[in-house]
């Protein structure tokens, strides 16, 4: 079995979970190596705690039932855990009198002090007042003791915002008025606003306590939904806890923090920010030594975290202790032969702060000809050294001896190069770009060409600029595909040169046109020669490749083509597709009724507007005549006892012109000439100048849009004008009916 768990991955969960339910069923002597197996890699499992320790009390091991209590308690701030050790406290001193009974005291004010706080600990504040109810109290004294040792624990445990806060103070006025009414009414008026606050924040801690998974594993973060999740829980609850929302003492409240953060870590055991953020709090609140052991604990958790280590250092040298930061920052040096430049650099100015500029040298000249001394040292040193001597040669000597080791780096070459340009040394810096864009391969020298321009455009004349450019683009022509089209001017070169920081000599939309075009012209470069196709089949495929967003050098032979020898006209009298209403068929009672489902919930203004466009023929009806239509419809509105009863009438309107077959000569409206006349229920409203308005008069249509060529195709297609005539009656129902005459 252990063989089994070594061959899976180290992190995986669901093997922990297969083991630990394997090693309750085995004797102690063979579950034991796999509880230790597990707890190596998951040192926080309180469950794992749990189950090991209670294994461990039914062989009747207490030596090695100790010794597993010492080791996970202060770790797992678990009350499971926890009520655990009180049971094996009170079996270990079951026998001894009064010695035990006091022993059992005190395990229950160390557990107290530390899971007292928890939102689970109710049963521990039962299980301890019961305790201290039951101690013999052979005198008078001892009996006050007890009441008062009673009540004391009733007024933490009421104060405690639990899920058993409501029982605890129901049990508390219980036992004040069994003690004394007289001496029960002022005290449980004393408590009752702090009872009401802990109950108060009980139900707001809730929300955040049942966010969280109490039983996952601490495993490394790998950026899964679930643990972006439970981080964010965390994190909400440890804002929760930090904001004292009961307005508590700042020693209690640091307690429940403290509690927040361990259960916390218990958890995310892996994320360095969070036993940051601990170390930090406790450093705020005061506490600097205890943000010293959280580092501490960290970096055993987490040793190879450089962030933690930094960190740190940082800590102790801020409080003065140069010694101990001294030894974490020759932590991160190691042996030397693994340290990293970084490592280096950092401690260089360490060495800086503390010891002064001399022992920087000596260690920088100590570890430059070091393997993993990279360029980076050298340019962290000598800027140290040109800020703090105020002496540049030192700088210009660093620089320049470290050119004979890094002149292949093009990072160190645009160091350097800034390092001259704050010395106001043109000629020098001239001199370094010749030097090394001499060595440089063509494709690492593309940001050296770049520094090496824009340094011309800033102390050279308009020659030397345009020669470098040109210069650039010959060199960096033998890097591209097609060095034609790199050599070639183009507007972005002015906008290079005439450009400063965040001001262009152009807009925008024109630096977008332009990175869009130069983008077209290197996929124009890498084009191959188009297929032959015909006719309009081509010109599309022509059009697609000109504009780069398809390659049809490579994607011809895939594409499938339309065969348009097979596509005919559109015609109204053809025989229509499936599931298409074929023109010149009736609308008959079964037709109308499959759309009475449709409408039969929509409001009357909709229906109404529905029958009142007009059935049109083909796939692209005359959308300037159907406007004009609407325009001139009264449509209904919605009125109390005006509802629309069927959508039968509606359909029925436009039944006439459906049933007509397509190849007949009766007339279709068609904009010239046509007028709508529209009457109304008989009646009179007022207007709005307040004169009462005839209800019958008759509303003039709205000229119909005149396109003559559109007017001319439709009357070449229908043999002449037709008119239209409609009438809609307002009433329970709603009817239309077109008529149409030819001209």
């Amino acid at each position: 079995m252990a063989d089994s768990c070594n061959k899976s991955s180290k992190y995986n969960v669901e093997a922990a979970e297969i083991l630990a339910n394997e090693a309750l069923h085995l004797p102690i002597t063979e579950a034991a190596p796999i509880y230790e197996q597990l707890l190596a890699v998951y040192p926080t499992a309180a469950k794992f705690w749990k189950q090991y320790v209670e294994a461990q009390m039914v062989a009747n091991n207490d030596d090695a039932t100790k010794q597993i209590f010492s080791r996970c308690l202060l770790n797992c701030l678990q009350v499971p855990l926890w009520r655990c050790y009180i049971r094996f406290i009170k079996k270990v001193n079951e026998k001894k009198g009064f010695e035990g009974q006091e022993e059992t005291r005190k395990a229950f004010d160390f557990m107290l002090n530390y899971v007292g706080a928890d939102i689970a600990s109710g049963p521990v504040w039962m299980e301890y007042i019961s305790f201290l109810k039951s101690l013999p109290a052979h005198t008078a004294q001892e009996e006050t003791q007890r009441m008062i040792a009673v009540r004391k624990a009733y007024q933490r445990a009421v104060v405690t915002p639990t899920h058993h806060v409501e029982q605890l103070w129901k049990d508390y006025e219980s036992f004040e008025n069994s003690v004394s009414r007289a001496l029960a009414k002022g005290l449980l008026s004393e408590y009752q606003p702090k009872f009401n606050s802990a109950r108060a924040v009980y139900r707001e801690r809730k929300k955040y306590i049942d966010e969280i998974d109490w039983n996952m594993l601490a495993v490394p973060p790998v950026g899964s939904c679930e643990e972006e999740q439970q981080w964010m829980a965390w994190k909400r609850l440890l804002a929760f806890e930090k904001g004292n929302p009961q307005r508590i003492d700042a020693s209690s409240s640091n307690k429940r923090t403290v509690l927040t953060y361990e259960q916390c870590l218990m958890y995310l055991y892996h994320y360095p920010d969070i036993w940051y953020d601990y170390a930090t709090w406790h450093a705020k609140s005061g506490s600097v030594d205890s943000a010293i052991k959280v580092y501490q604990r960290a970096l055993k958790a987490l040793p190879d975290s450089e962030l933690l280590k930094y960190a740190y250092a940082e800590l102790e040298e801020s409080r003065g202790a140069i010694q101990p930061a001294k030894k974490i920052y020759e932590s991160l040096l190691g042996d030397g032969v693994n340290a990293t430049a970084l490592a280096h650099i950092q401690f260089i100015r360490f060495l800086r702060r503390t010891e002064g500029i001399e022992a920087s040298r000596k260690y920088f000249l100590d570890i430059r000809k070091s393997p993993n001394c990279t360029y980076h040292v050298y340019v962290a040193y000598a800027m140290m050294a040109f800020c703090l001597d105020k002496d540049p040669k030192i700088a210009h000597n660093i620089f320049e001896a470290g050119l004979k080791r890094f002149m292949h780096e093009p990072g160190y070459i645009l160091e350097y190069a800034d390092f001259l340009s704050r010395l106001n040394d043109d000629r020098n810096i001239r001199a370094l770009f010749e030097r090394a864009l001499n060595s440089l391969p063509p494709e690492e020298s593309v940001e050296v060409w770049k520094r090496f321009a824009q340094f011309e455009q800033t102390y050279g004349d308009l020659a030397t600029m345009l020669k470098v450019e040109q210069r650039r683009k010959e060199a960096l022509s033998r890097t591209s595909d097609d060095g034609a089209v790199a050599l070639e001017n183009s507007l972005q070169d002015v906008i290079s040169r005439y450009s400063f920081m965040d001001l262009w000599p152009c807009s925008p939309k024109d630096l977008d046109h332009l990175a869009r075009q130069t983008w077209l012209a290197k996929n124009m470069s890498g084009k191959a020669e188009k297929p032959s196709l015909p006719n309009a089949v081509g010109a599309v495929g022509e059009e697609k490749g000109t504009s780069g967003l398809t390659s049809t050098s490579d994607q011809s032979s895939n594409v499938v083509y339309p065969d348009i020898a097979q596509m005919v006209i559109y015609e109204p009298g053809q025989k229509p597709g499936p599931g298409v209403l074929p023109s010149g068929t009736a609308v008959t009672s079964s037709t109308i009724s499959s759309y009475d489902g449709i409408l039969k919930g929509a409001p009357p203004a909709l229906v109404a507007f529905i029958a009142s466009v007009p059935n049109v023929e083909g796939p692209v009806p005359d959308v300037d005549f159907v406007l004009s239509i609407c325009l001139q419809s009264n449509t209904i509105t919605g009125q109390p006892g005006k509802q629309i009863t069927s959508v039968t009438q509606v359909s029925a309107a436009a039944a006439p012109s459906i049933s007509e077959p397509s190849g007949t000569n009766r007339s279709r409206p068609v904009p010239s000439g046509s007028s709508v006349r529209m009457t109304r229920p008989s009646g009179k409203r007022k207007g709005a100048d307040g004169q009462d308005d005839d209800e019958t008069a008759s509303v003039q249509s709205v000229p119909l849009p005149k396109d003559v060529f559109r007017i001319r195709q439709m009357q070449k297609a229908r043999g002449g004008t037709t008119s239209q005539t409609g009438s809609t009656s307002y009433g329970s129902a709603f009817s239309g009916e077109h008529s149409g005459s030819t001209s």
